[in-house]
């Protein structure tokens, strides 16, 4: 699913007073390890599925799922100490995050063509199936609250890691269709197919972070 990018500038509001700064800064710390706890959770059920079912689909889902991990930290180092200001550490934090994505994208794009040139048939997972159908409905709340924080805070840095929470259900949605259609239709060529949609989104997320722009699509 296709996602609009813009400036952020011209959608955050007046600067909060400082007791509400800190109120909010508080909730997005907050956020931010309620995230990682269930990012764990997945990248832990993911990739022991992916590696059972030998599905790259699954394998590049959860290490996206420790990328968004990265994020949700850079949040709670951003809002830690004072720093939640500073234009400097969102631009080094944003680069950070990108090159995590750079780093999944190049094992997809090798792991997915060696598995199509190579006629590698990935076996049915339904825990990955069982996993996808979870995460695709639930993850936009996730991102919505963080949103709805970043815009208060006027902070970039959070309303991209509000945006890798949104990535996260389209690629849910595109991991679900790639697995039952490995299960239910014997397609194998699902699995890796799905896993380039995941790639060639998290390429796009990784070089938007690296341009220091953000998905408007929460």
């Amino acid at each position: 699913m296709a996602s609009q990018t813009v400036d952020l500038a011209p959608h955050f509001a007046a600067p909060p007073p400082p007791e509400e700064r800190a109120s909010l800064e508080r909730r997005a710390r907050f956020l931010a390890w309620g995230g990682n706890a269930w990012h764990f959770v997945e990248f832990a059920i993911a990739v022991g599925a992916g590696i059972a079912a030998g599905s790259v689909a699954l394998i590049g889902f959860g290490i996206d799922s420790l990328i968004e991990s990265l994020a949700a930290f850079v949040i709670v180092w951003l809002f830690t100490g004072g720093r939640g200001s500073s234009e400097v550490s969102e631009r080094r934090a944003q680069r950070m995050i990108a090159a995590s994505y750079f780093v999944l994208v190049a094992y997809i794009a090798i792991e997915s063509s060696r598995d199509l040139l190579g006629g590698h048939h990935p076996h049915a997972s339904w825990v990955g199936i069982g996993l996808a159908a979870f995460t695709a409905p639930t993850m936009p709340l996730l991102a919505r609250a963080k949103r709805n924080v970043g815009r208060k805070l006027n902070s970039s840095a959070t309303m991209s890691e509000a945006g890798q929470n949104m990535i996260c259900a389209y690629l849910s949605v595109a991991l679900l269709v790639g697995l039952l259609l490995n299960a239910l239709a014997g397609w194998w060529w699902a699995d890796p197919a799905a896993a380039l949609v995941i790639g060639a989104v998290a390429a796009n997320e990784g070089r938007e972070a690296w341009q220091g722009k953000a998905c408007d699509c929460c």
